[in-house]
């Protein structure tokens, strides 16, 4: 069963320096037909203006994951971590047994464009932990690259949760399939552009959502960025 999620029907929320939209309830924003997709939990894109962020605050037992498309997301946490985030860095932060920290947009006159992805992890009250890689374009070009999984293969981030991320960038005749166990449920957000999904015309914000489906074909893209889970049921 495949379920379209356009992109004007997730919630909004602008609190003049954070303009945010929320494909699952989040905060203000509630929709009990939407609290989640098996363990995924939270997808917000935020813009974050200049010179402004979140101040510190604490998060326990959720594995995020942050994806910057434009501008740079400054981090710093309980942990000692301090990094800069850029377009093409993914972060993971395991929140665990309890973790603060705080994101900032320090670039003068760029708006900072990201994701914040909140995971349900397999196991509560791990021992917090942070990581960041970058994977280059080139590596997602015309194909889904593995970003985030459990046992870190190809390079990718570790996520303590029974789910995998892939990312991809598509343009004319470039393609690729994924396939998924029907027993699992999958999750395709489209970040930028067009791009046709089993079948069905995303453009960028909608999500389309799999139940009891054995394959993700994608195809006929128009400078298509793409997020591919694959989830717990």
């Amino acid at each position: 069963m495949l379920t379209l999620r356009k992109s004007r029907h997730r919630g909004y929320a602008d609190h003049g320096w954070l303009k945010s939209r929320h494909s699952f309830s989040f905060a203000e924003y509630y929709d009990p037909e939407y609290m989640g997709w098996g363990n995924l939990r939270v997808i917000n894109e935020d813009r974050i203006d200049p010179g402004t962020g979140f101040g510190s605050h604490g998060h326990r037992d959720m594995e995020i994951v942050s994806y910057v498309l434009s501008g740079e997301l400054a981090h710093r946490d309980s942990m000692g971590n301090v990094a800069m985030i850029p377009p093409g860095d993914v972060q993971r932060m395991s929140a665990g047994s309890g973790v603060r920290h705080s994101e900032f947009n320090h670039a003068d006159g760029q708006v900072t464009h990201f994701l914040q992805i909140w995971i349900q992890p397999d196991a509560i009250g791990i021992e917090p932990g942070y990581e960041q890689k970058t994977i280059p374009a080139a590596r997602k070009r015309g194909k889904l690259r593995l970003i985030a999984s459990p046992d870190g293969v190809q390079d990718s981030v570790v996520i303590h949760a029974d789910a995998s991320l892939h990312a991809g960038l598509f343009d004319g005749d470039e393609h690729a399939s994924l396939a998924i166990d029907p027993a699992r449920k999958a999750y395709v957000h489209l970040v930028h552009g067009e791009l046709e999904v089993n079948g069905q015309q995303l453009n960028a914000g909608d999500a389309l959502m799999f139940e009891s489906e054995s394959v993700i074909t994608l195809s006929n893209g128009r400078a298509a960025e793409v997020l591919v889970f694959d989830l717990a049921a």
